[in-house]
């Protein structure tokens, strides 16, 4: 009987007009992602398998690859590079972040603002404060004794100042969740401080020390613009993309390198997952929260290192500041605005700062609304389970492509006479959709988080009502998650004005962006003009967060008035 009941084809439950607009509107946002992301690295990867003349010849590149010292030399080189950058970094931040969180030092609140200084900046920043530090015209080339700033010194360097704050966040969010009953028993055990450190706070963050160890390892294996800069003649995996396509037209083995510089990222990505799935929750509805006590030594010694990091941090764009408004280096120091006379300079221009505040504007306003509206059927979504996982899957595909391979794909994909949206190549259009699509992983986590938020009590009353779900989405959803909607677009914004990677190969000359005109800058030699075009960069994210920090308190106090009540 059960069975007859369960078979009764009466009893299955109709699609809705909600539900079949929504399963609408996934395909096409499902649609926007197979174009951005999925079809281009196919194209990128079957091109991995051709000859010039368009022949397939199967694995001939990759052998050829990697029978090339000089080329196979460039890939040990960015692990090697990866793994010293990645353990200095996660040392740095972990002890920054412990001092954060952990202790009773004074000043916390400066040392954030500090930390998130290089988030502000395009990495090349940090390359060009370090030719003026340690340079052969350094004011402290000394300190090396010898050796030289130009190779991996300089992009261990400079990499770990950019990457830093990411690490940073990460491990202050594991720090903060802490169950203050286990440092209670650890004492009432009389437990040694070491042995409490090792027993108890290592083991409840060592998921989120996972994390960023693989973010920090990705970022810095991927990255482009420190090597770019003060690499010299150390070449690593990005520079060598570059070479390949820009300075020897050999696209084929341009596409087995991308493919190459993605494999790593992949495969951390994929450990990271699986390690992130083994987490359990370390607090529970009734924990008691840990609130760190006086300690004077301690908080000594903390206030001593965060000084010390923050001083670097304020070093480094301190010179890059110094560099950018005096006259000639190191002869003639007197202060000039000339260096901000871009247009002087060809490849250059004022038009490429504008160029990248449209790009930012397009990127945040088309990608908060694609994105959040796209995670909103993901999480909201009635049904149709197999669709919308698969969507939450391809949404995550972003976050392991270097942007290096995504922009060296989008030329196989989009330069294609073959292609109807072949109009869009060397467009403002084309980087909207890179940049997007870049920083889309990043964007759609948030997002979700946001809506997992939510009662989906919301949802069922407003069906029950026979009320449009456009309209509770309106009235509703995106007054309560305005917060992290205003995220979203400030996180695209300041991607969107730092990044070169991933629009390294798309640009034309009437789109060229501000952080490729600091390249191209410095491959003249006016390393003063790059270090100025990169403090407006600088300038404007600042100004963006300061302006974010103010201007959507307004909007939040209207919005989020029910949370004060």
């Amino acid at each position: 009987m059960t069975n007859n009941i369960k078979n009764n084809p009466i009893l299955k439950q109709k699609s809705s007009k909600d539900d079949l607009t929504m399963r609408v509107c996934m395909g096409i946002i499902g649609l926007f992602l197979a174009i951005a992301i999925i079809l281009p690295l196919y194209t990128m990867f079957s091109k991995s398998l051709e000859n010039k003349e368009g022949n397939f010849i199967g694995i001939n590149n990759y052998i050829d690859y990697f029978s090339t010292p000089a080329l196979f030399q460039s890939a040990y080189n960015s692990i090697l590079i990866s793994i010293i950058g990645t353990i200095i970094v996660l040392l740095f931040a972990f002890i920054y972040a412990y001092a954060l969180t952990r202790t009773k030092m004074p000043f916390k609140w400066f040392f954030k603002i500090i930390a998130i200084i290089p988030l502000l900046t395009p990495s090349m920043l940090s390359g060009i404060s370090l030719v003026y530090w340690f340079g052969n015209q350094g004011i402290a080339k000394s300190f090396l004794m010898g050796e030289s700033i130009f190779g991996p010194i300089g992009i261990v360097m400079g990499s770990v100042y950019w990457v830093f704050p990411h690490a940073l966040m990460i491990i202050i969010t594991a720090l903060s969740i802490t169950y203050a009953r286990l440092y209670e028993a650890a004492t009432a055990l009389r437990t040694s401080k070491i042995k409490t450190f090792f027993m108890v706070t290592i083991p409840n963050c060592k998921f989120g020390l996972i994390s960023a160890g693989f973010v920090v390892f990705t970022l810095i294996f991927t990255d482009f613009g420190v090597p770019k800069v003060i690499g010299g003649s150390y070449n690593v995996l990005a520079t060598d993309i570059y070479k390949q396509v820009i300075g020897q037209q050999n696209f084929q083995m341009g596409a087995v390198v991308a493919v190459v510089l993605l494999t790593p990222a992949i495969i951390a990505f994929s450990v990271d997952r699986f390690v992130q799935r083994k987490q359990v929750a370390l607090l529970s509805a009734s924990a008691v929260p840990y609130q760190p006590k006086k300690n004077k030594s301690l908080d000594l010694t903390m206030l001593i290192f965060c000084s010390f990091v923050a001083f670097l941090i304020i070093c480094m764009i301190g010179m890059a500041q110094y560099a950018a408004i005096i006259k000639f280096w190191p002869y003639n120091l007197s202060f000039t605005l000339e260096n901000f006379n871009f247009d002087l300079i060809e490849g250059g221009g004022w038009g490429s700062y504008f160029n990248s505040i449209k790009l930012s504007v397009y990127s945040a306003l088309v990608g908060s609304i694609l994105i959040f509206f796209g995670a909103y059927l993901v999480e909201k979504g009635r049904g149709f389970n197999f669709g919308r996982n698969t969507f939450h899957g391809v949404a995550m595909i972003p976050l392991a492509v270097p942007g290096m391979a995504l922009g060296l794909a989008y030329i196989f994909f989009f330069n294609n006479p073959n292609n109807p949206l072949s109009f869009l190549y060397g467009t403002m259009g084309i980087l909207v959709i890179s940049t997007i699509t870049h920083f889309y992983t990043v964007s759609h986590l948030t997002a979700t988080t946001a809506l997992k938020q939510m009662d989906k009590e919301f949802e069922s009353v407003s069906a029950s009502l026979k009320t449009p779900f456009f309209r509770s989405f309106k009235k509703i959803t995106v007054p309560i998650c305005m917060p992290a909607i205003l995220d979203i677009s400030v996180y695209l914004f300041l991607n969107a004005m730092t990044t070169v990677s991933a629009v390294i190969f798309l640009y034309s000359a009437d789109t060229r962006l501000a952080s490729i005109a600091v390249l191209n800058m410095d491959d003249q030699g006016e390393l003063a003009m790059a270090a100025a075009m990169a403090m407006m960069i600088a300038y404007t994210c600042g100004g963006v967060r300061i302006l974010y920090a103010i201007g959507t308190n307004s909007i939040l106090v209207k919005t989020q008035r029910w949370r004060f009540k």
